[in-house]
C-alpha cells in the first residue's frame, strides 16, 4: 500500500516548480522540531518514528496513482515522469523513540535533494505530531498511575486508524495493555478486555450475565458491576464466581468512593485478591486524584486518543540548509533557526538533566556530561540496521524519564524541564 497520497497538494506544487525552474536537485536539509510544548506541558516524548520509516519506504507512485494526479491535473508531465521513478534515497537522522524532546529539539533530519525531500513533509508530520502528543499525555498517565498498570480503551474515540496508532504510541509511554486488536496484530501490543453493559443488559438478570461470563472465561475474569446497584453487583459476582474472582470493574460515579467501598465488600466477602478496575473519562489528573485508593489497574480512553487537550505536539517541517547554506525563516512569532542541527543532552554527574544545547553547523563532540541525541535511521535511503523497536523504546522512555528534576514529572504547569540553549557551532 502506498503512502504517497497521504500529502498536501502544495507539496506536488512546488515539486513541479522546482523541477521546472532547476532547484529540484539542490542538496537540502529539512528539520522537525516544535517551537514550544503544550501549554503546562513540561517534557514531550518521541514516538512514531518507526512508523515514519514504514511510511517513507512504502512512499511511491505506481502508475494508477501518477495517472489520476495527472488526470486531475494536479501535476504537469514533467512531475509525473519523475514520481514515476520516484524513491527517497537521502538520509534520516533523529532521536530515539521513547527519548524526551524540548522546544526546538531537532527530533527528526532529513536530507537530500529538495524533490524528494519536500514530498515527504506532510506524512511525516501527522505520523509525528499525532503519536509525540499521545505518548506524552500517556507518559503523564503512568508517572500519575505510579506503578499501577492502565489499559487503553480508548479506540471507539477516534478514528479507526488513529485508534491503532494511538495504541502503539500509548504503549510505548507504559502503557500495560490496549483493547484494540489491530494494535496487537501489527505491533505486538498486549490486549485485554472483557464485556461491556451491553452484555449484563442482554441477560435477564445480572446474575446469568455474570455466570455466563464466568463460565465462558473462568473465573479469574473481570466483571463489570456498575450496571444497575454497584453494592449488589459486588455481592453477586463474588456468589457466582467465588472469592477467586479476578477483577471488579467500575465504569461510573465517584470513582475514588467507590474503590474504598468496594475493597472493604470484597474484603469482607473473602475475596481479598480480587482487583479493583476503574474506568471511565480518566486522564492523568484523575488518576493522580485516585493514588490513595485501593485502585489496582485504570481504563484510560478518550484523554488518552485525544491527547490529553493537546491532540498535536505542535511539530514544523522547516528547510534549514541549501547547498550546505543555512537558511532560517524570519518572521515574528515563527522564528527559524538555520543550518542543521547538532543536539546534546547536558547531565549532573547524578545522572540528572540540566539543559538541552542545539549546535548549530559543524561538527560537535559531546562534552563532559554530555550525550548525542540523535542517531542515523535511514541511509542512502535504506533503513540503518537496529532501527526503531517498541520495546526498546519503551525502556529507553523508563530510562530517559528517571534522567527528569523532580519538578519536571509534576502535573502542574510550568517551565518546561530543562532549558533549551541554541548556539552556533563551539
Amino acid at each position: 500500500m502506498t503512502t504517497a497520497l497521504l500529502t498536501d497538494r502544495y507539496e506536488l506544487t512546488m515539486l513541479g516548480s522546482a523541477l521546472r525552474d532547476g532547484t529540484a536537485q539542490r542538496h537540502c536539509t529539512f528539520e522537525v522540531f516544535a517551537r514550544r510544548l503544550p501549554d503546562g506541558r513540561r517534557y514531550g516524548v518521541v514516538a512514531g518514528t518507526g512508523r515514519v520509516l514504514e511510511a517513507v519506504a512504502e512512499f511511491r507512485f505506481d502508475a494508477a496513482t501518477v495517472d489520476g494526479l495527472r488526470a486531475g491535473d494536479v501535476i504537469d508531465d514533467a512531475t509525473a515522469e519523475y514520481l514515476r521513478g520516484y524513491r527517497f534515497t537521502g538520509d534520516i537522522d533523529g532521536y530515539r523513540e521513547g527519548e524526551l524532546y524540548f522546544p526546538y529539539s531537532p527530533v527528526l533530519t532529513v536530507t537530500g535533494t529538495f524533490a524528494e525531500a519536500v514530498v515527504l513533509e506532510t506524512v511525516i508530520l501527522s505520523i509525528l505530531n499525532h503519536d509525540c502528543a499521545i505518548a506524552s499525555a500517556a507518559a503523564r498517565m503512568v508517572t500519575a498511575a505510579a506503578g499501577r498498570p492502565i489499559i487503553e480503551m480508548g479506540s471507539r474515540r477516534t478514528h479507526e486508524q488513529a485508534a491503532v496508532a494511538a495504541a502503539r504510541a500509548a504503549y510505548l509511554a507504559g502503557f500495560a495493555s490496549t483493547s484494540n486488536l489491530e494494535a496487537a496484530r501489527r505491533y505486538g501490543v498486549p490486549t485485554a478486555g472483557t464485556a461491556a453493559h451491553a452484555f449484563t443488559l442482554l441477560h435477564d438478570d445480572e446474575r446469568a450475565a455474570f455466570a455466563a461470563q464466568v463460565a465462558a472465561l473462568g473465573p479469574g475474569t473481570t466483571l463489570l458491576v456498575d450496571t444497575y446497584d454497584i453494592t449488589r453487583g459486588i455481592e453477586l459476582a463474588v456468589e457466582v464466581a467465588g472469592p477467586s474472582l479476578g477483577a471488579v470493574r467500575i465504569d461510573s460515579g465517584d470513582l475514588g468512593v467507590l474503590a474504598n467501598q468496594a475493597r472493604a465488600q470484597l474484603d469482607g466477602l473473602g475475596a481479598t485478591n480480587t482487583r479493583i478496575v476503574v474506568s471511565g473519562d480518566l486522564d492523568e489528573f484523575s488518576i493522580a486524584a485516585l493514588a490513595a485508593t485501593p485502585v489496582d489497574t485504570y481504563g484510560a480512553g478518550t484523554a488518552v486518543v485525544t491527547g490529553s487537550g493537546a491532540p498535536t505536539a505542535g511539530m514544523v517541517y522547516k528547510l534549514v540548509e541549501v547547498d550546505r547554506r543555512p537558511v532560517a525563516k524570519r518572521s515574528e512569532h515563527k522564528e527559524s533557526h538555520g543550518g542543521r542541527k547538532t543536539a546534546l543532552r547536558a547531565h549532573k554527574p547524578t545522572g540528572t538533566a540540566t539543559e538541552e544545547i542545539i549546535v548549530s553547523g559543524g561538527t560537535v563532540e559531546p562534552g563532559d556530561g554530555e550525550r548525542l541525541l540523535q542517531v542515523p535511521l535511514v541511509r542512502g535511503g535504506e533503513p540503518v540496521p537496529g532501527g526503531p523497536d517498541l520495546a526498546k523504546a519503551r525502556q529507553y522512555l523508563r530510562e530517559a524519564t528517571v534522567t527528569l528534576p523532580w519538578d519536571g514529572l509534576k502535573l502542574s504547569k510550568g517551565e518546561p524541564a530543562i532549558p533549551t540553549r541554541i548556539m552556533p557551532s563551539r
